[in-house]
């Protein structure tokens, strides 16, 4: 009998070499997908080097790689980035991946070897040197000290202008990778927007600490067994590669508000812990409070109902709650917007921000002078800096060109193709709006000036209710959203199609296919697809691009529309990590 591996004194686990499914959209699948793609490029180019390129430029089974002992050190030159933002560098032998996090293409890095995956040729590493850097890694960028374990940032070491070109890049390899659209279909994708801010800019953290050994077990709950706690758990976010979580005192992406209340809610917990059965998520939202400047004594007229509705929100802090144990009222985790010694004197408000830690609580934000409240702990964009920026994108490419005066700059139109192209001007004009996944309503209420009828749409009632009062907040009268499953969306729309655009902002899983048939079948003019995942946003576009055949035997036509796309471009959302939000804006095809 084998003798049993060690690591750091502890048993090592046998490595489970069953593969497991992979969910459709995942990080797996993306990573895999990056793997293959840099395996078929390091075949042909092997292959232009013999002189031969007549095989498929896919790798062949039965690799020579011979891996090496888990933990063993190696030394890996990255050779690319994957979309999830680790490096990607190839073993001597060709055939098999590194994956190695916290690097970037040009480095040569010393990681220790995790977990191997034969059947897909790569191995998972943590980062633990760079031995040689890249030419443009420049870690003096780095502002978190806990950067290169803890996993919420990847791109801390690389200048924000080569973020935003990666990021560009993630879009690319989605569509190329996920759509199935040959590349004739697919135009030249937009130059990221980037966020004003690249630090400082995260509005919601979720920190989380773990209970101590044995509480986890369902045995040890129905025992209802006496929690003992040996000091103060680490309290922040997941160490990288590992369900342990890393005790992070302070967060550098949050606003100067959320680190405040981060600090403070640190210093409950830890005089509180005793009160604590299990480990627990806290919450720290900022809520925006804005008061209209006084002006000769008197007070300056707020520019709008929204405005002037934010001077009643509370600016004291609700008592929280974690785990049902409220704390003693302490004083208000109230921040100045103004970073800067002197005030913006050209805002006529004031800006009190306040962060929240009860997930019941009511939270507040402005985009421009739209108001936005919902319960705290429920979604919301979590980059505030980014939205005015964004919802204005939306508003000048939502309608066909010739149909609004609004002007972007930024904005790339798509480039002409041989196939069918889009409706004449002659059309009569888009006047009704549908937000599919509205939530609590932002682009129903951010775009409701543009249309004569907006109708947000969502399945939770709780969202719904969110979307009404901040319509009411906002003035806005021709708005209505509906409590609907997305699909059966369609089923009591009465809009002509001719005269309707579709926004969706499905969750990270995308749409579902009977959705997607319906939209297809309902044939909106227009279609602009808003998405945190743009691999299933690549999927989904793709499907409405290709459209649907009726049934072999049944009917040989097409079922209903189908779309073109008229610009595609990331915004980046989150800086300093591999996230990047999608915009497809897709237009009808008229056939014949």
């Amino acid at each position: 009998m084998a003798k049993r591996k060690f690591q750091n004194g502890y048993p090592v686990k046998r490595q489970k070499t069953k593969p497991t499914a992979v969910k459709e959209g995942s990080n797996e699948e993306v990573l895999l997908m990056d793997i293959r793609h840099l395996l078929s490029t390091q075949i042909l180019a092997d292959k232009s080097e013999n002189g031969d390129a007549s095989e498929q430029n896919s790798p062949k089974p039965g690799p020579s790689f011979s891996p090496p002992e888990r933990f063993s050190d190696v030394e890996v030159l990255i050779t690319e980035f994957s979309s999830s933002g680790d490096g990607l560098g190839l073993a001597p032998t060709a055939d098999h991946v590194y994956v190695v996090p916290f690097s970037i293409p040009g480095d040569l890095v010393k990681a220790k070897v995790i977990n191997y995956f034969p059947q897909d040729r790569y191995t998972l590493t943590d980062f633990i040197s760079v031995i040689k850097p890249a030419a443009n890694r420049n870690d003096s960028l780095v502002q978190c000290p806990y950067f290169a374990k803890c996993s919420g940032c990847q791109f801390q070491m690389l200048s924000y202008e080569e973020q935003l070109a990666q990021k560009k890049r993630i879009v690319e390899k989605a569509y190329q990778n996920f759509s199935s659209l040959p590349p004739e279909l697919i135009p030249v994708i937009g130059d990221t927007i980037g966020s004003p801010l690249q630090y400082g800019y995260r509005t919601k953290l979720t920190p989380h600490f773990d209970g101590p050994p044995g509480t986890l077990s369902r045995k040890a709950r129905r025992a209802n067994a006496e929690v003992k706690w040996d000091g103060i758990p680490p309290i922040g976010f997941l160490q990288k590669g590992t369900r342990k979580t890393v005790d992070i005192e302070d967060c550098p992406i949050g606003t100067d508000t959320v680190r405040l209340g981060m600090k403070q809610e640190r210093e409950r917990v830890a005089d509180e812990i005793a009160l604590f059965r299990r480990g627990a998520t806290l919450l720290l939202r900022e809520s925006t409070k804005r008061t209209p400047k006084p002006k000769g004594g008197l007070l300056i007229p707020a520019s709008s109902k929204a405005e002037q509705k934010s001077v009643d929100i509370a600016a004291e802090r609700p008592q929280t709650s974690v785990n049902g144990v409220i704390p003693p009222k302490s004083q208000p985790l109230v921040q100045p917007q103004e970073s800067d010694d002197k005030p913006d004197l050209s805002l006529p408000y004031t800006e009190e921000k306040t962060c929240i830690t009860d997930q019941n609580a009511t939270s507040t934000e402005f985009v421009d002078n739209y108001i936005f409240s919902n319960p705290a702990g429920s979604f919301f964009q979590n980059n505030n800096s980014i939205l005015s920026v964004f919802t204005a994108y939306i508003r000048a490419n939502i309608l066909p060109p010739s149909s609004t005066a609004l002007h972007n700059p930024n904005s790339t139109p798509a480039p002409s193709h041989s196939s069918p192209t889009a409706a004449p001007p002659a059309e009569k004009p888009i006047t009704n709006l549908i937000d599919a996944y509205c939530g609590s309503g932002l682009f129903s209420i951010t775009l409701s000036p543009l249309f004569t009828h907006t109708l947000g749409i969502d399945i939770a009632r709780a969202s719904i209710n969110s979307a009404h009062a901040n319509a009411l907040a906002n003035d806005i009268s021709n708005a209505e959203f509906i409590s609907a499953d997305a699909t059966a969306l369609f089923a009591s729309v009465a809009f002509p199609p001719d005269e309707t655009v579709v926004v969706i902002d499905p969750p990270r899983k995308g749409c579902d296919e009977g959705f997607l048939r319906q939209l297809l079948e309902y044939a909106p003019r227009r279609v602009v697809y808003v998405s945190c995942n743009v691999h299933t946003q690549a999927r989904d576009v793709g499907f409405l691009v290709e459209g649907v055949r009726g049934e072999e035997g049944k009917e040989g036509g097409r079922v209903g529309a189908r779309y073109e796309i008229e610009s595609l471009r990331g915004f980046d959302f989150f800086p300093q990590t591999a996230h990047v939000e999608g915009v497809a804006v897709l237009r009808r095809v008229v056939e014949g």
